[in-house]
């Protein structure tokens, strides 16, 4: 997104309970639409809808988890670190502060790539 979303829309977002508990469970760690289904009690078209709808306002990021076995999968973390809303002189002024992606835990563990890159160099 490459302008701040209106007040509006983003106070529409955050009043949903399912976009917050989306955003509080992915603040914590990347999370697949499965793990996201299960501990939000949603179901799997909600998870959707609402990544969808917090994506697209920048408060949530799509990262691809790739497996030893190779498999991959898509995992979900929440960009949005701060909302802050400020009545000043007769207007609103917000601030969204948003997290940078290497913050993201478990960023730094090596994915399937990056181990047959180190096995390639080490023989």
């Amino acid at each position: 997104m490459t302008e701040e979303p209106e007040l509006s829309e983003i106070l529409d977002i955050l009043s949903d309970e399912y976009a917050r508990d989306i955003l509080a469970a992915t603040s914590i760690k990347p999370m697949s639409a499965q793990q996201l289904a299960t501990q939000c009690e949603m179901s799997k078209p909600t998870v959707y809808r609402r990544v969808e709808q917090l994506q697209e306002y920048g408060l949530i990021e799509e990262q691809t988890k790739v497996q030893k076995s190779g498999n991959h999968y898509k995992v979900y973390a929440a960009t949005l670190s701060e909302f802050s809303l400020e009545l000043d002189v007769g207007s609103f002024e917000t601030s969204v502060t948003r997290t940078s992606p290497e913050a993201f835990p478990g960023q730094e563990e090596d994915d399937t790539a990056d181990r047959f890159k180190k096995m390639w160099e080490n023989l």
